[in-house]
C-alpha cells in the first residue's frame, strides 16, 4: 500500500490551462473517486499520476517519493483502462503475466500470482481462452488480474466500466469496491457517473472545470455541498433550483433535493407548480412539474402513493433545514 500526494497541481497544454492546482493527500489504502462532466480534467489529473502527462507546476509523491519526473513503470503503479487494453492474440493467461515476463519474474512464481488472481476473479475456466472469446465483463476481470498480479503500490482506474452495459456495471462495481478491500490497494478511480462515485469512493474528489470543487465522503458531499456545481452533480435524480429573488430571498439560487419536496394542496405550500409527468418506478414514484417561470422541479414520492393527473397544480414545501442557499458566483452562502 502506498501514500500519494498531490501538492497544488497545474497542468496547461501550450497556454491553455486545463487544472488549476489541486490539492489531496490520498491515505494507505483509501479508494478515491475522481468524477465530474466530460473535459473537466479528471483523466487528465490520473494521467499525471501515471506519469503519462507532465506536471506543469506542483508535486507528486507516491509514499512520500516525488514522482515528477519518474518514467511510469518506475511509479509502481499499475493502470485500468476503459478499453481493457489486451493482446488479442494471447490467451487470458499469457495477457495477466505478460508484465511480469517482461520484468523477468521466475515461471514458477508467474503462474502463482496468475492462478491466484484468476481464482479471486473467477476467471480460472478462461485461463487457456483469447479476448475476443469473452464476454465485456470477463475482459475488464481479466484487465483488473493483470494489474492484480503486479502486487503494486496503487491502482489507477479510467473509467473502466463505461463500455459495460448498466446491470453488469452495477456487478462490476460492487466488485471492484470488494476486490479493493480485500487487497488493501490504494486506488484512485476516475469515472463521468456520479452514481459510481457515490457507492465507491472513501471520498471523491468533483470536478469542475480543472477545478476540485470539492472533496469528501459521498454522503457528507450530498448533504452539504459547497457550490452549485456539485449540488447539481452530485444526486440522481439532480437537485432543484429555485430562483432567490421569486421566493423573496437575496441568494441568486436555492436548492432542495427532490426528496425533501413535500406535496400539497395549491396554494398551501411554499409554491404552486403544474405536474407535467410522473416516473413510477416501482419502489418510488418521481413527480416533474414546472413553476410559471418555467423552472423545472422534481419530487420523489413512495411508490404506492397516489399520483396526481398531468396538468394538475399543487402545492410544493420544504423544510428550511434542508435548503442551500448559494450566490451569483455559484458559492454556498450558509
Amino acid at each position: 500500500m502506498a501514500t500519494i500526494k498531490l501538492d497544488d497541481i497545474h497542468k496547461s497544454f501550450g497556454k491553455t490551462p486545463v487544472i488549476h492546482g489541486v490539492s489531496i493527500d490520498v491515505k494507505e489504502g483509501e479508494f478515491i473517486v475522481i468524477v465530474g462532466p466530460s473535459g473537466c480534467g479528471k483523466s487528465t489529473l490520473l494521467r499525471m499520476v501515471a506519469g503519462l502527462e507532465t506536471v506543469t507546476r506542483g508535486e507528486v509523491r507516491i509514499d512520500d517519493r516525488r514522482v515528477n519526473e519518474a518514467e511510469p513503470m518506475d511509479r509502481d503503479i499499475a493502470m485500468v483502462f476503459q478499453n481493457y487494453a489486451l493482446y488479442p492474440h494471447m490467451s487470458v493467461f499469457d495477457n495477466m503475466a505478460y508484465g511480469l515476463k517482461i520484468a523477468r519474474v521466475p515461471r514458477a512464481e508467474i503462474t502463482e500470482r496468475v492462478t491466484a488472481a484468476a481464482q479471486m476473479l473467477q476467471l480460472e475456466p478462461y485461463l487457456g481462452r483469447k479476448p475476443r472469446e469473452l464476454s465485456g465483463g470477463q475482459r475488464q476481470r481479466v484487465a483488473m488480474g493483470r494489474a492484480i498480479v503486479r502486487k503494486p503500490a496503487a491502482f489507477l482506474f479510467d473509467e473502466p466500466l463505461s463500455n459495460l452495459d448498466a446491470k453488469l456495471r452495477v456487478q462490476m462495481r460492487l466488485e471492484i469496491k470488494a476486490l479493493q478491500k480485500e487487497l488493501g490497494i490504494t486506488s484512485l478511480y476516475v469515472t463521468h457517473d456520479q452514481i459510481e462515485a457515490m457507492t465507491l469512493a472513501d471520498r471523491m474528489i468533483v470536478m469542475n472545470a480543472g477545478r476540485a470543487d470539492q472533496i469528501g465522503a459521498p454522503l457528507e458531499v450530498y448533504a452539504n455541498p459547497r457550490t452549485a456545481f456539485v449540488a447539481g452533480f452530485i444526486g440522481s435524480p439532480a437537485t432543484n433550483f429555485l430562483p432567490g429573488a421569486a421566493l423573496g430571498l437575496s441568494a441568486d439560487s436555492l436548492a432542495v433535493r427532490p426528496e425533501h419536496m413535500v406535496l400539497s394542496a395549491p396554494g398551501q405550500g411554499k409554491i404552486d407548480a403544474t405536474l407535467t409527468f410522473a416516473e413510477a418506478l416501482g419502489a418510488e414514484t418521481l413527480l416533474h412539474f414546472r413553476l410559471e417561470g418555467g423552472t423545472q422541479i422534481t419530487t420523489r414520492q413512495d411508490g404506492t402513493a397516489p399520483v396526481p393527473a398531468p396538468g394538475a397544480r399543487a402545492g410544493l414545501t420544504w423544510d428550511a433545514r434542508h435548503q442551500i442557499l448559494f450566490g451569483t458566483d455559484g458559492l454556498r452562502l450558509d
